[in-house]
């Protein structure tokens, strides 16, 4: 079966830089987006930044803009979070998030893949 699993979570200092990584256990076929979000206490879910497979463009969310920076190997078997100039309102729970086209005998259209989610915290 398919597993997302993120690492690098952790407790860090406002201003320092954090990496965090998604590797992709089995396989997945027909990806239309790999990306990551986070949840913070008493707020909904955000999208931090998505790839889109069909022609790599890439969008980032105001909040992260200029600060965060995603990668994918070749493979598409790794999803890459490199998170820079930390604060203290980034303190969430992150999540490995991979969108694909399934097509099947048993179901076609659109599902998501999420991983367990790292916690960062940014606090002095």
């Amino acid at each position: 079966q398919v597993r997302l699993l993120e690492s690098g979570g952790g407790l860090v200092h406002p201003g320092d830089s954090l990496t965090l990584s998604c590797v992709v256990s089995g396989r997945l076929f027909n990806i239309l987006r790999m990306g990551w979000y986070r949840q913070a206490p008493r707020k909904a879910r955000e999208l931090l930044v998505a790839t889109l497979s069909r022609d790599g463009t890439t969008e980032y969310s105001d909040s992260v803009k200029g600060r965060f920076t995603i990668a994918t190997d070749a493979a598409k078997t790794t999803v890459v979070l490199q998170m820079n100039e930390l604060r203290p309102d980034d303190t969430a729970v992150y999540y490995c998030n991979v969108g694909v086209y399934f097509d099947s005998s048993y179901y076609s259209g659109e599902y998501e893949y999420w991983g367990q989610g790292t916690p960062v915290t940014v606090s002095s």
